[in-house]
């Protein structure tokens, strides 16, 4: 099935104009009488069919919104890293059912902020609303600007379930840690480290705030495989995956 992404669409005459219409005509290569699915990216889609293709303006005709319950809210707080592995971890997380994806500065990131950080956020924006579109996703998650670790926990909504992955914690694991939460709508984020890992002052300062330190077993993981892993845990924990 053909998708599209239309923020505020709405059942009824839908123009597309644009980069909507050159992504209609020119990528989905669509056609008058064809059908396809067009989606908001705040959890509703439609039925959609093409009515007519000029030279630039497509009418599409939408029916009723179909909603998406959205999942419980899990976040994933990513230490900066090299562009590709954010990449990978912003297009899988999306199919994995991530929420919202927050890269933070830590002290051990081999990449640093720089000038050019609000032409990358927008670049992981259009890598998450591009993966939305081919897992089937209604909605879009949301990729924050580039913030410190220090602003992390002030910055989460109220009640928010704190989960550091950290190297050197032995007892306590993930699923163990979001065990009491199974079943209520607490929303949860899972805090992983750059290449190099979190500092100890990092942890701690987390832990002060209220976060849980946890572990995903014995093996190493890379910084790219640890949140994508920590995120198919808890989906499979409530039910989302598996």
């Amino acid at each position: 099935m053909k998708r599209a992404l239309v923020p505020r669409a709405a059942p009824g005459e839908l123009r597309l104009e644009g980069p909507a219409f050159h992504h209609l005509v020119h990528v989905l290569r669509s056609r008058e009488g064809d059908t396809l699915e067009v989606f908001d990216g705040q959890g509703s889609s439609f039925a959609a069919t093409v009515r007519s293709v000029g030279a630039d303006v497509a009418v599409l005709e939408l029916g009723p919104a179909k909603a998406s319950p959205p999942p419980r809210r899990i976040e994933v707080v990513q230490g900066l890293v090299r562009a590709e592995k954010l990449e990978l971890v912003i297009q899988k997380g999306t199919e994995l059912g991530a929420s919202a994806f927050r890269p933070v500065s830590t002290a051990r990131a081999v990449v640093k902020a720089s000038p050019r950080d609000a032409s990358k956020q927008e670049r992981w924006q259009r890598i998450a609303s591009e993966a939305a579109r081919q897992c089937g996703r209604s909605d879009v998650p949301t990729v924050h600007a580039l913030a410190p670790l220090d602003c992390l926990v002030a910055s989460l909504a109220p009640g928010t379930a704190v989960f550091v992955l950290d190297e050197e914690e032995r007892g306590l694991t993930l699923s163990a840690a979001a065990a009491p939460h199974l079943g209520a709508d607490t929303p949860l984020a899972v805090v992983i480290g750059p290449e190099g890992g979190l500092e100890r002052a990092e942890v701690q300062a987390l832990v002060n705030q209220g976060a849980k330190a946890v572990t995903l077993g014995a093996l190493v993981l890379r910084t790219e495989t640890a949140g994508l892993a920590a995120l198919a845990v808890l989906r499979h924990l409530d039910g989302q995956l598996g």
